[in-house]
């Protein structure tokens, strides 16, 4: 069996997505997600101009030399653009893969570790009080684990946060300029453990809650704030400092004992090796899509299972349900599983792409399906073009220009 023929799609139903379609000579498919959100067209591009053609006449079945030749015959390894490229390839072959097999990826990777995958959602708020509501309707609807932020008072537009209260929140805006917000180290650090005071005093310790710091503080103020919240038991603060000098993190351990997830950013086990190796972090967020696939991503899962870190997965709509499918796949098999980030899909998303996975009582399955068990509807696709859209930049309150 050879592949006969490799596609790239780039459709925006609410959302810019890329898709490679693989076939091959015995009619067997695969799709594989190729979104990097605000750079999609570098990877469409990287895939059509460069690694497309290549493919063509290849054997599908020899996943890992095909991984390596696009990794180590490029010469100019990683990066997101790269690995992204990768990742969509390597889901597109274990697709195919499964299929032939009549299996289920995860079975193919040795199996089910775990009856059902543990997803987090996200429950925001204007305020506390609305955070305070939202966080009750995703309680109701069976999440044992919820990610909470709250506009911080004094700040115009705070991450995680919708324009209008009771919208979905989309960070991207049409058009090539990105949107620009502010930000104050200092009104964030005074009012955080104010949050997590409130979510607990109404709803007690037996849920899961979580919290995104989005790169925003240094390694002495993460430590402050982790050290400050302490009290709240929180399953984890994400990404409390940018993590280019994986160093700093030893910083913030000497400080607090509040559990740290980091990764999502990254698309290599070398962005990583230090923060696993010297355990400065407990949760490595690395994702399928944008970490080489499903192929790296299982050397990045063994090498934290050495140093007790475990998966947490970024899992944002950005991700199409392709990628988001190969996570759970990989969730279900992964025996260091911590839980995986889901925000789901709009009607319009999922026109596109038909999931069969299961969501119950706070837990998710893949499915059973051969393969990914997604479905890419082409004509669906067509309808909705490409839109150019830009990721927000942050400046602090005097002009200088911070972390997003």
């Amino acid at each position: 069996m050879k592949i006969v023929k490799a596609e790239v799609f780039v459709t925006c139903p609410d959302r810019n997505f890329v898709t490679l379609k693989i076939t091959t000579s015995e009619g067997f498919v695969g799709i594989g997600d190729a979104t990097l959100n605000g750079r999609e067209l570098s990877v469409a591009s990287y895939l059509e101009d460069h690694l497309c053609p290549q493919l063509i006449d290849l054997d599908p079945s020899r996943i890992e030399d095909i991984w390596q030749t696009f990794y180590k015959g490029a010469y100019w390894r990683r990066g997101p653009v790269t690995m992204t490229a990768i990742a969509a390839i390597d889901m597109a072959l274990w697709d195919i893969k499964g299929k032939v097999a009549g299996l289920p990826v995860y079975d193919l990777l040795g199996g089910a570790s775990r009856e059902g995958v543990m997803v987090y959602c996200h429950a925001t708020g204007h305020s506390i009080n609305d955070l305070l509501d939202d966080y009750a309707k995703h309680k109701e609807m069976g999440f044992k684990a919820i990610r909470v932020q709250s506009k911080v008072p004094g700040i115009e537009r705070s991450y995680g946060i919708s324009k209008n209260q009771g919208e979905a929140y989309e960070p991207a805006a049409k058009g090539i300029r990105p949107n620009v917000e502010s930000w104050s180290s200092e009104k964030y650090l005074n009012f955080a453990p104010k949050m997590f005071d409130a979510i607990r005093n109404k709803f007690g310790f037996d849920d899961h809650v979580l919290h995104d710091v989005h790169h925003r503080l240094t390694p002495i103020e993460a430590g402050r704030l982790g050290k400050s919240i302490e009290e709240y038991s929180l399953f984890w603060m994400e990404d409390p400092t940018p993590a280019e000098n994986q160093e700093a993190f030893r910083l913030i351990r000497q400080h607090t004992t509040t559990p740290i997830a980091v990764g999502e950013v990254f698309n290599s086990i070398w962005d990583c090796k230090q923060l696993i190796e010297e355990q400065l972090i407990d949760y490595i967020r690395s994702t399928v899509t944008h970490a080489g696939g499903i192929t790296h991503m299982r050397r990045i899962a063994d090498f934290a299972a050495m140093y007790q870190v475990k998966t947490g997965a970024h899992g944002p709509s950005d991700i199409s349900p392709i990628g988001m499918a190969a996570g759970l796949h990989l969730d279900m098999w992964v025996p260091n599983f911590g839980v995986q980030e889901f925000m789901g899909y709009s009607e319009k998303m999922l026109s596109v792409f038909n999931t069969n996975w299961r969501f119950e009582n706070g837990y998710m399955h893949p499915s059973d399906k051969p393969g990914l068990g997604i479905e890419f509807n082409e004509v669906e696709a067509k309808k909705y073009p490409y839109q150019p859209a830009s990721l927000p930049i942050a400046r602090l309150e005097d002009g200088t220009l911070c972390n997003w």
